[in-house]
């Protein structure tokens, strides 16, 4: 039987193998942390590698996911199907499952797709609080240990210098998350060089400030009981996260051992050859693991797979004595829906009275959440703003700190973190089960774009409620005012943008958010009341835009078309009936989302927007984007100002009477100039 040592030499030869075949990658983090990961992986975690997926599996984040060369190679060795040695050498290559930087949606065993320092920290205090939930929720008297699963993460200097992972730790300590472990690599380097160029605080007291349990590992290098131990002692704390820094060494055994060398590039076949001689290993032999190494890893399937036989033989009779619970978290654990949660959604006539879309999202919200016990968010302390406070649950807070909480809480106070908030969205979206929302002012998406980013590239469902959502704020002013933020937004790949215009497109705003399951939607939503519209509709909402208003008439063709968004429609509304006085027939279009209607076929495109029609778009906001639906735009080319609503409109322009007179320039322009009317609809994609 192999030693540790043997193993862990193992694992530092295959790591670097691996980057020098790639000729790219960070060799000297995954040879100073393979102490952690043969302790974690061959002693510690609770995992099935032929199952990745079993619920009750134990989660892993390498939060420094530029080291995953290390996380690749434990796959490979515990046995995972997704990662033979074909991947293995095909590190960073094209449409390999080794790519540069872990990514969730492609590699069986990666829960989060890590790389962006810090992400995967606040991704795995995500996991964390699902677990929680989860255990709080489904655990019953006789079946206390049913879910309870640990979130084990590493993480490096620079994911602690970044500002998520702060927040998030934060977070973290207060809500007291035993189920969190984390293992800092203490190498004392960075792509500049040694830490003490820029970092030289005392982080184990910054984490004892945070509320966290801590321990220190002096000899990270050789000290193997040592960091076993430690992991057994933080599995023992259940009222504090746990942080255990490891000293180690970055490159070790190399001649760049301890020096930023190590870091980003790889040691080069001489080097490797070195190390392999000095661990006795045959330096010519690439990719290799003896046999005894082999075999310590091949028991991970073993155990695994009597872990989860156990599991589900525990499950069988939690079935028998907890019927319903057993049913719905059997439902949630393979990601089915709820039946009939569409039929609660509200439907309004144009004689309801005028509410803001934040308002119209609190009554579905309302409606909802009694029925989506999958549903699990809250605000950056805004929730008297949000509106997104779920009255049907308490608060998710550790119990005895306010009355009527406890982790089976759905409403979590995420505090003023936006980014940590995002990402812990994440890393909820990430265990599986869970519908996560999360909330603040649009304008301060700005500070969870990199998270936003992650959802969008996971494939993570969250649904982010973004409120106070253009110039129409108001009062609070052009720092509270965002311009550039859904320009931001529809730029990104794979996220929905939804920006209602009234209750009805708020009601089917949550119908697309809740069903699209592997992509983000971003609704943004206003501050003042708006009037219900006529023609608006639920189901109009999954076409992108649609026609709302068509003063032309059957058999005739509108003079112009005016595409509103969100608050602005309903003056468009209000200007196609004064250009209707002068003789002019506008058709009124609704575009709540830009993506949903650019992916609507050609035939349902052109009979919107019309072949030879101008079309002048309306929204308070950035025109950045509008040019692929519209010839011409009223819209945002600089900051807001403070101000009421009403005459914060008025001063840039967002009035009936000078929508009308922007369209009749519009009209005038084409005709004059006898040029023809650009083709918005039948344009080539190459």
């Amino acid at each position: 039987m192999a030693s540790d040592q043997k193993c862990i030499n193992t694992i530092r030869c295959l790591a670097a193998d691996t980057v020098q075949k790639a000729k790219s990658g960070h060799p000297g983090a995954p040879m100073g942390m393979a102490p952690m990961a043969h302790i974690l992986w061959s002693k510690i975690m609770n995992y099935n590698p032929a199952s990745p997926h079993w619920f009750n599996r134990d989660r892993f984040v390498l939060s420094n996911g530029h080291a995953c060369a290390l996380q690749y190679c434990m796959l490979y060795l515990t046995g995972y199907q997704d990662m033979t040695l074909k991947e293995l050498q095909s590190f960073r290559q094209v449409d390999s499952k080794t790519p540069g930087h872990p990514e969730s949606h492609m590699t069986d065993g990666i829960e989060v797709s890590t790389g962006p320092l810090g992400q995967g920290f606040a991704n795995a205090v995500g996991l964390a609080i699902a677990a929680a939930n989860y255990a709080a929720v489904y655990n019953k008297p006789g079946f206390e240990n049913l879910l309870n699963n640990y979130t084990y993460v590493f993480t490096g200097d620079g994911c602690l210098q970044e500002g998520v992972s702060c927040e998030a730790s934060s977070l973290a300590g207060h809500l007291k998350l035993g189920n969190l472990i984390v293992l800092y690599d203490d190498n004392h380097i960075t792509i500049d060089g040694e830490t003490e160029l820029s970092f030289t605080e005392d982080v184990v007291k910054r984490f004892d400030a945070y509320g966290w349990h801590t321990q220190i590992i002096e000899d990270g290098d050789n000290d193997f009981a040592g960091i076993e131990r430690a992991i057994r002692n933080a599995q023992q704390v259940k009222d504090k996260p746990s942080f255990i820094k490891v000293r180690t060494t970055i490159g070790i055994d190399s001649s760049k051992a301890g020096t930023e060398k190590a870091h980003g590039s790889p040691l080069g076949d001489a080097e490797i050859e070195k190390v392999k001689a000095k661990y006795g290993f045959d330096p010519k032999a690439l990719f290799n693991v003896d046999q005894d190494v082999a075999d310590i890893y091949s028991q991970a399937k073993q155990k695994g797979k009597a872990l989860e036989s156990e599991w589900q033989s525990l499950f069988g009779k939690y079935q028998a004595a907890f019927p319903d619970l057993a049913k719905e978290l059997e439902r949630r654990m393979k990601g089915e829906a709820v039946h009939a949660w569409r039929e609660v959604l509200p439907t309004y006539k144009p004689t309801d009275a005028p509410k803001s879309t934040r308002a119209l999202s609190q009554i579905c919200i309302q409606k909802l959440a009694p029925l989506l016990p999958e549903f699990i968010g809250g605000s950056a302390d805004l929730n008297p703003s949000t509106l997104t406070y779920m009255e049907c649950s308490p608060d998710f807070q550790p119990e005895g700190l306010i009355k009527g909480a406890s982790f089976a809480g759905r409403n979590i106070r995420f505090g003023v973190r936006e980014h940590a908030m995002a990402a812990v969205c994440n890393g909820l979206s990430a265990f599986g089960g869970i519908i996560p929302y999360c909330s603040t002012f649009l304008n301060f998406i700005q500070y969870c774009l990199p998270a936003v980013r992650l959802s969008a590239l996971s494939r993570h469902g969250v649904i982010y409620i973004m409120t106070h959502d253009s110039i129409g704020l108001g009062e609070d002013g052009p720092t509270h005012q965002p311009i550039a933020a859904m320009a931001q937004i529809r730029a990104t790949p794979h996220i929905i943008d939804i920006r209602p215009a009234d209750g009805n497109e708020t009601s089917g705003a949550y119908v697309i958010a809740l069903q699209e399951r592997d992509r983000p939607s971003v609704l943004a939503l206003c501050r003042q009341d708006i009037p219900q519209l006529p023609g608006s509709s639920i189901e109009s909402v999954a076409k992108g835009a649609y026609t709302l208003v068509d003063h032309a008439g059957e058999g005739k063709t509108a003079d112009v078309i005016l595409i509103g968004s969100g608050s602005e429609t309903h003056l468009c509304v209000n200007a196609a009936a004064e250009l209707a006085k002068a003789g002019v027939n506008a058709r009124v279009v609704s575009m709540p989302s830009h993506r949903l209607f650019g992916e609507q076929p050609v035939e349902y495109r052109e009979k919107v927007l019309l072949t030879g029609v101008p079309v002048l778009s309306v929204e308070a906001s950035s025109t950045y984007g509008w040019s692929q639906f519209a010839h011409a735009h009223i819209g945002m080319e600089g900051f807001g100002t403070s101000g009421p609503a009403p005459k914060v409109f008025e001063k840039f322009g967002f009035t009936a009477d000078n929508i009308a007179n922007k369209a009749k320039a519009l009209i005038a322009f084409y005709k004059s100039k006898n040029h023809p009317v650009p083709d918005l609809v039948h344009v080539p994609k190459l």
